[in-house]
């Protein structure tokens, strides 16, 4: 069989603005997860592994807090002469005026790009977002696609638990897995079946599709805006209508991390348990590493069902939580089912519960932020408390409070 020519595109140019203060300086797939990884490294590991070595990462808001960050593509084996990992930065003084700036959505997206992978030229387009935890072979996808002689392929999952499947695009799928229904975001999801924002498309159909679109919405659209939105308010529904849709289910893990109590749980999910994505021998997840010294719990310190990052230091209690590189836990502070981001320091006699602290930030003596009686903060995102970077936090706070990037 010839060698299948395709295109990888990363979508990782949303503001992220559920998830509040964390992304208030950083483009949401800079999020750290697990300590040592950021949610970018797990799209670009499977295609890595996957045998795809052609991947365009698109960047808009907060870009450069992404740039430094996939290091040209070192990591993953994608700095190279030939193919690699190209860098897609927004339209500037190119284009019609509606393709100027940042994009309106993932499908406006793609329209705006839709000359440069004609140019490319290839058999298949991979497009997928980068703020979602899970591990797939790839080849898998493109086989199965290639197999239906599809004219787009939608990797499916089963709602995870705790999430709604009205937050998420739900797919209805027939007993030859075509696609046969398709409702973005419903108030009355028909199944618990989600499209996991991973798509295969045939780049000739997707341009005729786009374009049609286009045609038909744009001159309605606000300046600046092509009117095609999300890949689930116009591209795939029009596609689904065309007959030539199908799904591929993926039975593993799978997290969409985009709000507080999800990005919380899927922390709490793998406190113990790697769910087959994070330490599979011949598939790890390769990231830019943090240079510390190795993490120390010290006398007195005691640490339960937590990942400890390097250079942490622990002297106080850690129950169920993720500690980030360089984290300070002093004697007589606690953290429970909590997250902390790269150096911050919890002094002596603070209680941390149910948080998310970002990173450089102060949690002062005695503090008090939410309570052990937390675990709403599970299931609704505003009773997890946020702490946004470089803050120092004195006294107490009720679970679910909000803290600016640099508060004092």
């Amino acid at each position: 069989m010839p060698r299948r020519r395709v295109l990888a595109l990363v979508q990782a140019g949303g503001q992220g603005g559920r998830m509040d203060v964390l992304t208030r300086e950083r483009a949401k797939p800079a999020l750290p997860f697990a300590g040592v990884h950021q949610l970018v490294d797990f799209p670009l590991s499977n295609l890595t592994h996957s045998g795809v070595s052609d991947v365009w990462l698109s960047l808009q808001y907060q870009g450069s807090t992404l740039q430094e960050m996939v290091a040209n593509g070192r990591p993953w084996d994608l700095d190279r002469n030939l193919g690699g990992l190209r860098i897609l930065l927004p339209h500037e003084g190119t284009g019609g005026m509606d393709e100027e700036g940042f994009a309106r959505g993932n499908a406006d997206e793609l329209f705006r790009f839709r000359d440069e992978m004609a140019s490319f030229d290839p058999d298949v387009v991979l497009v997928m977002s980068a703020d979602h935890v899970y591990r797939i072979d790839h080849g898998d996808v493109l086989d199965a696609h290639q197999a239906h002689g599809a004219e787009c392929t939608v990797v499916v999952v089963e709602s995870p638990e705790g999430d709604d499947p009205s937050d998420h695009g739900v797919v209805e799928v027939g007993d030859d897995d075509r696609v046969t229904g398709f409702a973005y975001k419903p108030d009355e999801p028909a199944s618990s079946t989600i499209a996991a924002e991973i798509m295969v498309y045939d780049p000739t159909v997707l341009r005729e599709v786009l374009e049609d679109l286009h045609r038909e919405l744009g001159a309605d659209a606000d300046e600046g805006d092509t009117g095609l939105g999300d890949f689930g308010d116009h591209l795939l529904p029009r596609l689904v209508e065309r007959g030539a849709t199908y799904a591929f289910r993926h039975d593993g893990y799978w997290r969409d991390l985009g709000q507080p109590h999800h990005y919380l749980r899927a922390h709490h999910e793998v406190l113990t348990d790697d769910r087959d994505v994070l330490s599979v021998p011949d598939w790890p997840v390769l990231s830019r590493l943090p240079q510390r010294v190795p993490a120390r719990v010290l006398d007195g310190g005691e640490v339960v069902d937590s990942l400890l990052s390097p250079g942490a230091r622990v002297s106080g209690l850690v129950r169920r939580s993720v500690l980030g590189p360089g984290v300070v836990v002093e004697a007589g502070a606690e953290v429970h089912d909590s997250v902390v981001f790269n150096d911050t320091v919890v002094r002596g006699g603070a209680r941390l519960h149910w948080a998310v602290v970002d990173s450089d930030c102060e949690i002062g003596a005695d503090a008090r932020l939410g309570g052990p009686d937390g675990e709403a903060a599970l299931s609704d995102p505003d009773a997890v408390t946020l702490v946004g970077r470089g803050s120092t936090v004195t006294g107490e706070h009720p679970a679910g409070s909000r803290f600016e990037p640099g508060s004092e």
